[in-house]
């Protein structure tokens, strides 16, 4: 519309950063079980022994999760003083914390994930084959 009739979308930027966040958060926790992030794998020509490589996917594993539940807490305590002050989105007008909790919740669901990961790769590597 805003540049066919020079009249933009007014509630098309608080759309965009919420559809965007719902997008991102909602797949980070099967991601994460997938080993489907991103992986540079700058060691592995010095790291060639499988204990050796398990043991580094179960160390990036737990630091990871590990490192994931402070953001998580504090994602939700900034929805909830969101909540208390009453913040809306500014064209949609909908309340900022559910975006947040929805937020805090899947990065905690991420932290899980990777913790249970890593407790797989610990005690059960097999259950984890297959999977980076």
């Amino acid at each position: 519309l805003r540049s066919l009739f020079n009249a933009p979308i007014q509630a098309g930027a608080d759309m965009t950063r919420m559809l965007m966040a719902v997008a991102v958060f909602s797949v980070m926790p099967t991601l994460s079980w997938n080993a489907g992030h991103i992986a540079v794998d700058l060691m592995d020509s010095f790291l060639r022994a499988p204990a050796v490589i398990r043991l580094r996917g179960v160390l990036v594993d737990l630091v990871c999760g590990l490192a994931l539940i402070h953001p998580a807490e504090r994602i939700w305590v900034l929805a909830e003083r969101s909540r208390s002050y009453g913040d809306v989105m500014e064209y949609l007008g909908l309340p900022v914390h559910y975006l947040g909790w929805f937020i805090a919740v899947m990065t905690g669901l991420t932290a899980a994930t990777l913790i249970v990961r890593a407790g797989l790769g610990t005690f059960a590597p097999r259950l984890l084959e297959g999977r980076a």
